[in-house]
Formats: structure tokens, C-alpha cells, sequence
């Protein structure tokens, strides 16, 4: 048996929703995966000739994850990865490689894992689930953790006419870095300040209120501190929303940005790409639309089934 996973990047945060929200992109992984006795994995694309190509390659981990979930021996898989989302650069790399061995695993084992027991098994793994959410359920997702282990998440429908541009330096980062600049504890009055932009963000993009966009994608929790780390990004935000742009967040833990756009992106992008340079640095920027369907098994159409858990 034969399986193809397509797996979706994510950008996490969205501004102040940190460690909460999470938005599914199209722009794809594909993984590759049939049973066999040990483990290879082939890797085209983003990370060639650097990501393991053995057991502790992270989407063979994940597979394994759900044999082990489901109680079927793992003898082993053969594992082809074609990766289009850049590693280390805030668009869920790893939540993707976590979530594509989990579903490819779960497909061949025979399905038998919900949606529910794989974002539960996502989130243990990655540590926490805004990423592996948006990754599994696509679209605009909310999630926390439970009292009991579990993970209550809730995908939502964004508005078609944005569009939302990624910029991408060529510079990496790691998450652990961006979270060591986060301070322990924060004043209440930003706590208060987040409470209500992220209350507000939602309820904007429901009801279709672009004018309420620009306050609601405001920060205190983690852009102010992670700006010592990208101190060129109050610059390319401003260029963004210059020409255009209802705002400019960090992508997840960073280093790359995300603009939210009503109609074209292109302008936005361009202007972007060119703040970044007066910097000096370098990046790609691109309008994505938001995908809405999460990781697809797409060759063998085996439905994940149940669903997660509201």
C-alpha cells in the first residue's frame, strides 16, 4: 500500500493571538509513504542533503506515532518528502513534517486514528498545537490544551477576499531563541491588551470588518521583545501597510512576516521585499490564499474520520 499526504504551512500568532491561533496557507509538503522493513527516507525540495534521512527523520517519527497509537507493529517505511515550506522560518515546518508522518502512518495502519487522536498526538509531539492544528484542520484555527491531555481546537472560515503575503528572509531562526527573549510574566494591562485584540480579530474576520483589522492584529505579548531579535521589522510592517496592508505580524516565532491584504497582494509584496533590502537584508515575498481543508491523504482518499474535538 501506497499513501500520499499533502500537507499545508502554517503561520502561528496571527499578532496577539500567541500560542493560540494558527492560519493554514497553500503552500504545500507532499510525503510519499509505503510500508517496508526498515526506514529511508528521500528528501526533494526544502532541506535537501540537510534533514535526517533515517528513523529520526521527523516525519518517519511521526509515522511511527501512529502505528504505535493504533498497536500495530511499525516494521519500518519508505518515505519520499517533497518540501516546498522553508524550515526555520516560521511557517510550520516541523507541525508539517509532524502531522504528514502522523497521517501517512495513520493511513497505512488502516485509519483507525480520528482527527481528535491525531492533533492530540501532534501536539504532544511538537509541544504545543497552534501549528499542528491549523496543519490538520486547515483554515483559521483556535486551540488549547486540556485539563485531561486533550486538545480542544475549532477551525474557522476566513473571509476569500484576503489574501495574505509572506515575506521570507533568507536568514533562519530557531524557536527556542525566540521564546528565551520572552519574559516570564507580562504587566496585566498588555494581558488585558491582547484579551481584547484577539477577541477582536475574531470577531472582525466573521463579520467581514476590514476597518477593524488594523487595531485587532496589535501585540504586547511577543512582537516587542522578538524585534531585538528582527529589528527590522517595524520597518517592513510599516512599508506593508503603506501601500495597502490591513496589517503586519510575525509569522510564528519568525524571522518571516505576514500581511494581510484585501484584493492583490502583489504591490504589498513588492514593497516588502524592498524594505527589507534598505535593511540589509534579503527575502522573498508572496500572496498565498488560505487553505482550507488541512493535511489531505490524496492518492489513497482514506477519510480521517471523526471530528475535532469543539
Amino acid at each position: 500500500m501506497r499513501v500520499h499526504v499533502r500537507v499545508p504551512a502554517t503561520s502561528a500568532n496571527l499578532g496577539p493571538g500567541f500560542d493560540a491561533l494558527g492560519l493554514a496557507l497553500a503552500l504545500y509538503n507532499d510525503v510519499e509513504a509505503s510500508e517496508r522493513d526498515g526506514v529511508s527516507v528521500t528528501v526533494e525540495g526544502e532541506g535537501a542533503g540537510q534533514l535526517p534521512g533515517g528513523a529520526d527523520n521527523v516525519v518517519a517519527r511521526g509515522a511511527r506515532l501512529a502505528f504505535d497509537a493504533t498497536g500495530r507493529p511499525f516494521k519500518g517505511i519508505a518515505l519520499r518528502c517533497t518540501n516546498r515550506i522553508p524550515p526555520a522560518r516560521g511557517l510550520g515546518s516541523s507541525a508539517a513534517a509532524w502531522v504528514g508522518g502522523l497521517v501517512a502512518g495513520n493511513a497505512l495502519a488502516g485509519g483507525a486514528l480520528t482527527k481528535d487522536a491525531l492533533l492530540s498526538l501532534a501536539t504532544r509531539a511538537e509541544g504545543h498545537p497552534d501549528n499542528v492544528a491549523a496543519a490538520l484542520l486547515g483554515g483559521l484555527t483556535v486551540s488549547c490544551p486540556a485539563e485531561d491531555g486533550a486538545v480542544n481546537a475549532v477551525s474557522l472560515p476566513v473571509p476569500e477576499d484576503l489574501v495574505w503575503v509572506v515575506l521570507v528572509p533568507t536568514l533562519t531562526s530557531s524557536t527556542a531563541e525566540a521564546r528565551a527573549v520572552l519574559p516570564a510574566t507580562v504587566p496585566r494591562g498588555d494581558a488585558v491588551f491582547n484579551v481584547q485584540r484577539v477577541a477582536l480579530l475574531l470577531a472582525a474576520l466573521q463579520a467581514r470588518r476590514r476597518d477593524a483589522l488594523r487595531s485587532a492584529l496589535d501585540d504586547r505579548l511577543h512582537q516587542p521583545y522578538r524585534r531585538a531579535l528582527f529589528p527590522w521589522m517595524p520597518a517592513v510592517a510599516e512599508a506593508a501597510r503603506r501601500v495597502g496592508a490591513l496589517g503586519c505580524v510575525l509569522s510564528g516565532a519568525g524571522p518571516s512576516l505576514l500581511a494581510v491584504v484585501a484584493g492583490d497582494g502583489s504591490a504589498v509584496a513588492r514593497s516588502m521585499e524592498a524594505a527589507l533590502k534598505d535593511a540589509g537584508a534579503d527575502g522573498r515575498a508572496q500572496p498565498y490564499a488560505v487553505d482550507t481543508t488541512g493535511a489531505t491523504v490524496v492518492s489513497d482518499m482514506t477519510p480521517l474520520s471523526g471530528a475535532p474535538r469543539a
